[in-house]
């Protein structure tokens, strides 16, 4: 993947947002088993993002951590995948840890998502949720996506979203 050399400009104060490394996968880890458990019991089993082996998707996607300035602690992550193909940026995962809700930090990861669909020059951010994450099928709608497809893919039930950008081209 090609490396990018820009900090994106989504912002919040107080907050730094920055690529993620090695440190910093506990924290996405622990973010991620808190923020996602409670899908257990609705899906039947973990959701796919309890089960990702984050210090390999570090290093082959881009991870960005959003961190608190003062105590360092990480309160979001996302997880973009660039597709040169389909003209596009995939965002395979965005999350805030369950403490930090409702506090604007997902619009943040979404800034990061759309500052690096730009810099890529892409048309669109694409993304998947589960179909039993009913908030998120009522979330993606207002923020402008419009759902692509349905279907079950490596075991889960998912509904795609896609969201085309002005003035992009990859």
């Amino acid at each position: 993947m090609a490396e990018l050399n820009f900090e994106p400009e989504a912002s919040i104060e107080y907050h730094s947002l920055s690529r993620a490394n090695a440190d910093d996968v506990p924290a996405i880890q622990n973010m991620i088993r808190a923020a996602y458990s409670k899908y257990i019991d609705r899906i039947g089993k973990e959701p796919a993002p309890m089960k990702t082996n984050y210090d390999e998707l570090i290093k082959t996607q881009l991870v960005y951590v959003l961190q608190n300035d003062e105590s360092r602690e990480v309160v979001g992550a996302i997880v973009l995948r660039h597709d040169p193909v389909a003209e596009s940026l995939h965002i395979n995962n965005l999350v805030v840890a369950p403490a930090a809700q409702r506090r604007g930090y997902g619009r943040v990861l979404m800034g990061c998502a759309e500052d690096v669909a730009r810099a890529y020059q892409c048309t669109s951010l694409q993304l998947y949720t589960n179909i039993k994450m009913y908030e998120n099928l009522v979330l993606y709608p207002k923020m402008g996506f419009i759902e692509t497809e349905r279907k079950t893919e490596d075991g889960y039930e998912r509904v795609y979203f896609r969201r085309e950008l002005a003035g992009s081209k990859c």
